[in-house]
């Protein structure tokens, strides 16, 4: 979010599948790829599935999204999906002038840092992750569109992890609406976890990778 030089806009799903895959590819990782996608991630996941079908062997969802949750009209999608402009984030100016770095840990200014991410402190500062968070933000309704238009895995495997203690209103539905992706899914839960499943509940996360590399370790299929 921010560390690497920026990419060009918008930065939606079909965007960040592109470059995953041009990484994935000049790094000489070959495939079968088992997918993993938490939140956001899950809305970028979903479009890589569909662009490289070829090359996937699994996926798991953790949390993700759901693109009902983003609702906007389809001009108005167009509209910022057309943008080239580089958006302007009140945030990033405010760092470029150590405004953000003075004010980032007191509390009621911004939000908390948990004392397991207190090392990621100098990420959430710098004008550059700013303005990153800022361009996916102006993204995501784009993300959304992108998602939704992908509406079948077929029979590939697929595990959506869903946490037990996220109540907002609607995600309990919306995590088992993706279940429908594929006819072979499998929904898991992690007892003791809100939405970020990877840090409250790691081993949960972990698992369900596992399962599923394991999967194709045993078949040797795709």
């Amino acid at each position: 979010m921010g560390w690497s030089e920026a990419g060009p806009l918008p930065r939606d799903a079909a965007q960040n599948a592109k470059e995953l895959h041009t990484l994935l590819q000049n790094a000489n990782i070959p495939g079968p790829y088992v997918m993993v996608g938490h939140s956001l991630g899950g809305l970028v996941v979903r479009v890589f599935v569909h662009e490289y079908a070829s090359e996937i062997a699994r996926v798991v969802l953790i949390e993700s999204m759901n693109p009902k949750q983003l609702t906007q009209s389809t001009a108005e999608v167009q509209s910022q999906s057309g943008s080239r402009s580089q958006p302007f984030s009140f945030q990033a100016a405010l760092a470029q002038f150590g405004v953000v770095r003075l004010l980032a840990k007191l509390p009621g200014i911004a939000p908390s840092i948990p004392p397991n991410e207190e090392a990621y402190y100098p990420l959430y500062v710098r004008p550059q992750s700013l303005q990153a968070t800022a361009n996916e933000s102006q993204g995501m309704p784009a993300a959304g569109a992108e998602a939704a238009a992908v509406k079948n895995f077929g029979d590939l495997p697929l595990i959506v992890l869903t946490g037990k203690l996220n109540t907002i209103p609607g995600w309990r539905e919306w995590q088992t609406e993706l279940l429908q992706l594929s006819s072979n899914s499998q929904h898991l839960f992690a007892e003791n976890s809100d939405h970020n499943i990877q840090v409250e509940e790691p081993e949960a996360a972990v698992a369900a990778i596992l399962q599923m590399v394991q999967q194709v370790r045993e078949t040797g299929t795709r």
